[in-house]
């Protein structure tokens, strides 16, 4: 299906979401056209597919988590000032250092959140998956009571364990995230003491909310809290697609090109 389909096909669907916001659907396909009926959240459950609302009067950005910058370290702030990002436009993606757009690595957590695509959250025995419709990224969250490893190996989407603190309260600690992933957008960067806890809220039915906070000792001199983002389950058997960092949007013989010029001079 080409992409002017998929445009109209989201339009009506997020054109049935009034008075909290637009939804972003990403370029998933319904094939159960049929929208979501209000009611109580189901018990200790997140299971559906996900997509980001914007919310009039709340902060929502696409590239940071606050209004106002995180307070760093000396470590943090030297790691920044190098970080030459491509989202507020003082850099072109020419120029840009930004670890996804001229490696296409993992965003890592909590990154992963800024891409404007849908996530699906499906369950295990032992684990809570969550599959990000960017770039095929697929994240394991353990439900299964083990702890946190004090030596974790380092992962792009680091080591999560979750556990349910009431029936609508869902808590993930995250912890091992590799150094090469930016906290942001913005090239907030941070160390291996990275630590990142969400809580996930499930307001009903259809709203999810996520409270968002970074810990790291050696690059933020104090914990940067995020602000709320907010999420609306999608009409039932809406289904990810995908989107691809190497093959849909990035042609990376630009940067090649680019680098190798730079080397030259």
């Amino acid at each position: 299906m080409g992409r002017v389909h998929f445009s109209v096909i989201i339009l009506t669907i997020t054109s049935s979401f009034s008075g909290t916001g637009l939804a972003q659907f990403g370029t998933g396909v319904p094939v159960d056209i049929e929208p979501v009926a209000d009611g109580p959240a189901p018990v200790r459950d997140l299971s559906g597919v996900w997509t980001r609302l914007r919310l009039e009067g709340k902060f929502g950005s696409g590239s940071t988590w606050t209004p106002e910058p995180p307070k760093l370290t000396e470590w943090g702030q030297e790691r920044f000032s190098m970080a030459r990002n491509s989202n507020q436009g003082a850099f072109s993606l020419a120029e840009t250092n930004d670890p996804v757009l001229t490696k296409c690595y993992p965003p890592g957590v909590p990154r992963v959140y800024f891409h404007p695509y849908p996530f699906e959250v499906v369950y295990t025995d032992k684990q809570m998956i969550m599959l990000y419709e960017y770039d095929h990224t697929i994240r394991r969250i353990f439900i299964d009571g083990r702890l946190s490893p004090e030596d974790p190996v380092p992962l792009w989407l680091g080591n999560s364990i979750g556990h349910w603190t009431d029936d609508a309260t869902f808590v993930v600690t995250t912890v091992g995230i590799d150094e090469r992933t930016w906290m942001d957008r913005s090239g907030v960067q941070h160390s291996d003491q990275l630590r990142v806890t969400e809580v996930f809220r499930r307001i009903d039915l259809k709203n999810l909310e996520i409270d968002i906070t970074l810990e790291d000792p050696v690059a933020l001199a104090e914990p940067w809290i995020a602000e709320t983002l907010y999420y609306r389950l999608t009409p039932p058997h809406w289904e990810l697609s995908e989107i691809s960092c190497s093959g849909d949007y990035l042609d990376f013989a630009n940067f090649e090109e680019n680098l190798s010029q730079n080397n030259n001079e």
